[in-house]
């Protein structure tokens, strides 16, 4: 066998090179572009559901726990991070969920990954949805568990992979509403499944949390799936709640598993208690106005209902989330850009962000949304539309 050649210090990464290229003749360069503080556009790219980001209550929780606690929470949760706001928060959530328990993570991502794996291992069996998010995806390769990806939206192909399992525990993990095209998980189909197959199911409501379900409460509590003993709801604080952070909800047994396992908890920074606050005074708010959960939908639907109603190819939201197909990942980069320069903010899904290989713009309902806003953004959206967009 041949000793490949030594390359000198600055040849290590030239392999970072050719792989840019290939990025580039697929279209799939991504940019950072940082945007001012208080932008004119309109944004239907960001996740802020309820608008409540810029809530003057929110934001003056966030800065008043700053000023009390700090910039930071100096620590992991196990050692000194956590703090009075985390725990009220977690009381809260759970409270709100009709769960037993909750934890608060540094982030959505961070509370999918400790989940994952804290619940599975070499004995267990995960069946999954295979559109679900990269976060839940980390999480299963970290696993050491068998992991099976079926079919979109297909619980018979679920049920298949668990009668067929060879590790004696499992679980299922699914998104509740998937962020690509907004679709909905039939999560009460997927918990019969689960439970005449002895396995778990861990649901990641990120996008249904303030939007479905009595007042807001999410897809789980929606589906008569909150409290259940054998479910296990993620969250994150960053979409309806305006804020930053992830949480776990579920059965208490559970919470303790992962305070004691899941290696993104224990390990990890807190959450800041600016954040903590900013969610906790948004969860408040929703309590107060149980009908901006309502507004979501309605605005969700109406920008839908019009986009298609000029030829495009959008999708029919279950909850926020709105897909515009683009012919090409190159067109797609254009049509946002072009509908950015004309005030309109809109978000791009490429490949390897979307599983199904299909290029798309994507927007997102808010409860603030006005008719006068709905109308310009599909004006904008279709007269920027490159060709072979609109049907």
């Amino acid at each position: 066998m041949t000793t490949p050649p030594t390359p000198p210090p600055d040849e290590v990464f030239d392999w970072l090179d050719v792989e840019a290229e290939k990025r580039a003749s697929a279209g799939l360069v991504r940019q950072l572009r940082p945007r001012p503080a208080r932008a004119d556009e309109l944004d239907l790219a960001g996740n802020d559901y309820l608008g409540l980001a810029r809530d003057k209550r929110v934001a003056g929780a966030s800065a008043a726990a700053a000023l009390r606690w700090g910039a930071g929470s100096t620590g992991s949760r196990l050692v000194t991070g956590s703090t009075e706001l985390h725990t009220e928060l977690e009381l809260e959530l759970a409270r709100f969920c009709g769960a037993q328990a909750a934890l608060v993570f540094s982030s959505g991502f961070a509370a999918n990954l400790g989940a994952v794996t804290a619940l599975s291992g070499s004995e267990s069996a995960i069946v999954t949805d295979k559109y679900i998010h990269a976060s839940l995806i980390e999480g299963c390769r970290l696993s050491r568990a068998d992991v099976a990806a079926v079919a979109h939206s297909t619980p018979s192909a679920i049920k298949h992979a668990l009668a067929t399992r060879r590790k004696p525990r499992a679980l299922v993990v699914t998104d509740s509403v998937f962020s690509v095209d907004g679709d909905l998980a039939p999560l009460d189909e997927l918990a019969g499944i689960c439970r005449s197959h002895g396995a778990a199911l861990l649901v990641d409501d990120a996008h249904g949390f303030g939007v479905l379900g009595e007042g807001g409460r999410g897809a789980v509590h929606a589906a008569g799936l909150s409290g259940a003993p054998d479910v296990v709801t993620t969250l994150t604080l960053s979409k309806s709640l305006g804020a930053q952070g992830g949480a776990v909800v579920g059965p208490r047994r559970v919470i303790k598993h992962l305070i004691d396992t899941a290696r993104s908890f224990i390990f990890d920074t807190a959450l800041a208690p600016a954040s903590v606050a900013a969610a906790l005074s948004a969860l408040h708010a929703l309590k107060e106005e149980p009908g901006l959960a309502g507004k979501v939908l309605e605005n969700a639907g109406n920008l839908a209902m019009s986009l298609k109603a000029a030829g495009l190819k959008a999708s029919v939201p279950d909850a926020a989330v709105i897909s515009v197909q683009a012919p090409s990942a190159e067109t797609a980069v254009a049509w946002a850009a072009a509908c950015a320069e004309q005030g309109i903010r809109v978000g791009c899904f490429r490949p390897p962000s979307v599983p199904d290989g299909i290029s798309r713009l994507r927007l997102t309902a808010r409860a603030d949304l006005t008719e006068s806003d709905v109308d310009r953004a599909v004006k904008v959206i279709t007269a920027t539309a490159p060709r072979g967009a609109i049907a």
